[in-house]
């Protein structure tokens, strides 16, 4: 039975950072791409980043890029999105997926997490 769980999310001012987690159950990171997904309130859920099993390559929507660092640890089956310089528009519910091939379209996954809310407010 394949399993995510999210965690790392909360409150917090802008400017500041997070990181998230997503632990995996019942697949394995070497054959599985992890993605990174949020939905904002009244939103459709938008691609963050996400890390190609093969070779670990990343990629990143452009309203991230240069502020949020994906990762990978095979030997925890854990994948970490490192989120610096948050601003109030990042506020959203983040979940992780799973999937063979690495994509930013949410349809193309398989398995995903039940999620974990973020909010960057003063």
């Amino acid at each position: 039975q394949v399993q995510l769980v999210e965690s790392g999310g909360g409150l917090v001012q802008p400017g500041g950072s997070l990181r998230l987690s997503c632990a995996a159950s019942g697949l394995t990171l070497d054959d599985y791409s992890i993605g990174w997904f949020r939905q904002a309130p009244g939103k459709e859920r938008e691609g963050v980043s996400c890390i190609d099993s093969s070779d670990g390559t990343t990629y990143y929507a452009d309203s991230v890029k240069g502020r949020f660092t994906i990762s990978r640890d095979v030997a925890k089956n854990t994948v970490y999105l490192q989120m610096d310089s948050l601003k109030p528009e990042d506020t959203a519910v983040y979940y992780c997926a799973a999937n063979l091939i690495p994509t930013m379209l949410p349809h193309e996954y398989d398995y995903w997490g039940q999620g974990t809310q973020v909010t960057v407010s003063s």
